[in-house]
This record gives structure tokens, C-alpha cells and sequence, in this order.
């Protein structure tokens, strides 16, 4: 070989360049900008935004004009687990006016794309706390682990539920594949509801993966399931939380 010039780095490489352990630094942020006692608070839902890198940036525009506090990610930054898939979706969010959390998707398992993915992003469980709102986010990708992983991870929530922080009062779930969904470990669906149950005043939950547009009261029990589109449908949600309960828009940008 005549030169090191002629080798390409190869995609799965997982060298990571820049901003890492976005999803801890940006909850420590959430921390210290909201008290137990905060009256309301909103947060944009995007999802799937792989390989929409232009429609990418028009959402972080359209959110950063919609007075939202935070944003969540449901995961599928990546189309093929590329490194620089991640690197190149974690720079575009960057321009966020606010804080921002991304979950683990299914593309985003893919070749070294769940190793490169807790570099840059964390843990592929995880929670946060706003005002008396816990958020529970959780990796729901059981066909991508071959069931040698528990997915999703119900020790993850027992020990949750165990050491419950302090002044919550309800619970708010976040995972990239609902219960019924071609990825998700269906063998425990049921189980699953009944879990996530235990935890305070669930108030709905949110999930994306089917890049449309989905609203449905999944287990028949009165607890909503928002499904966020994928972004180059030019769609996402925002959710306004306060005491007296919650309201959500569709955003069209």
C-alpha cells in the first residue's frame, strides 16, 4: 500500500470526535432549570429522522421559534449505525435553543451503532425528573438483540420503582417501539402494561419507529399512545404538561 492516504475510515469505527454524553449533561441542565414546584412545562417530540438531514434542520428551526423547554429524540438518528450518521444528527440538534434527550432506535442498533450511540448519547435506559414528572425512556429494540438482552429491561424499572425520586407524582414513558409493533418483545406485551403501571399516575406515552402519525388508546385502559412521525414527514408533537393535567399540538413545519 503506497499511502495511509488511501484508507477510508470504515463507518463502525466508533471514533468518536466532539460532544459526548449529550442525555446526562443536558438532564443535569433540565435539573437545574426546573424546582419540584414548576406550574408547566412543554417539550417537542421528534423521531426517525434518519437520513432527513434537511428536514432535520427546518425542525430544529420550527422548534426553536415554539417557546418549548425541551426535546425529546425517540430514536433512529441513524439509518445504518454509522458513526458519522450520529455525529452528523447530533451536530444538526445542536442548534436546539434548549436542552434535548435522544433514545436508542432500532437503525441506531445496527453494525457498532448502539456502542457508537451511548458514546454520544448514553445509556439506552434512562430517566429524568420535571417539576413532579418522571420520565421513563427505554430501549424497546428486542429484535435487535436476538433476545439475549432483556429488552425491555423490567430490572431497569424495578430498581426505579425501588428508588423512586423524591415529589413524584406522575409518570410520562418515551420508547422508540410500542408494545404490538414488529420489534418490540411481544411475548411480554401484557406484562409490560401491567408494569409500567406500577409506576405513579402514568400520564400517556410516547413512541416512534412507525414514521406516521399514530393516536390510540393501545391496552383499552383510558392511557394514550402518541406515535410521533418520522421528521421528513414535516410533523412532531408538542406536549404542554401543568398541574392540571396535559395538552398536546401536531406541529406541521
Amino acid at each position: 500500500m503506497g499511502s495511509c492516504n488511501a484508507i477510508d475510515i470504515h463507518p463502525y469505527d466508533c471514533n468518536i470526535s466532539g460532544e459526548q454524553d449529550i442525555n446526562r449533561r443536558h438532564i443535569q441542565e433540565l435539573a437545574g432549570t426546573f424546582g419540584k414546584n414548576v406550574q408547566e412545562f412543554r417539550f417537542a417530540f421528534i423521531s426517525d429522522t434518519q437520513r432527513w438531514y434537511d428536514e432535520t434542520e427546518d425542525a430544529v428551526r420550527s422548534i426553536n421559534g415554539k417557546g418549548v423547554d425541551f426535546v425529546i429524540h425517540g430514536g433512529d438518528l441513524s439509518d445504518f449505525g454509522g458513526t458519522k450518521e450520529f455525529l452528523w444528527q447530533r451536530d444538526i440538534l445542536n442548534g436546539l435553543d434548549m436542552p434535548w434527550l435522544a433514545l436508542l432506535g432500532n437503525h441506531d442498533c445496527l453494525g457498532s451503532g448502539e456502542q457508537a450511540h451511548s458514546v454520544v448519547f448514553g445509556e439506552p435506559n434512562f430517566h429524568f425528573v420535571v417539576g413532579d414528572v418522571l420520565f421513563v425512556c427505554l430501549n424497546t429494540n428486542a429484535l435487535e438483540f436476538d433476545y439475549s438482552t432483556p429488552v425491555p429491561d423490567f430490572d431497569f424499572m424495578a430498581d426505579l420503582l425501588a428508588n423512586m425520586p423524591k415529589g413524584v407524582e406522575r409518570t410520562i414513558f418515551v420508547m422508540h417501539v410500542r408494545p404490538y409493533a414488529d420489534q418490540f418483545n411481544n411475548n411480554v406485551a401484557v406484562v409490560f402494561d401491567h408494569y409500567t403501571r406500577e409506576f405513579p399516575n402514568v400520564q400517556f406515552y410516547l413512541f416512534g419507529h412507525e414514521h406516521t402519525l399514530m393516536e390510540t388508546d393501545l391496552f383499552e385502559n383510558g392511557i394514550m399512545w402518541y406515535g410521533t412521525p418520522s421528521i421528513n414527514r414535516r410533523q412532531y408533537y408538542i406536549f404542554t404538561v401543568n398541574r392540571e393535567g396535559y395538552s398536546y399540538e401536531v406541529v406541521d413545519f
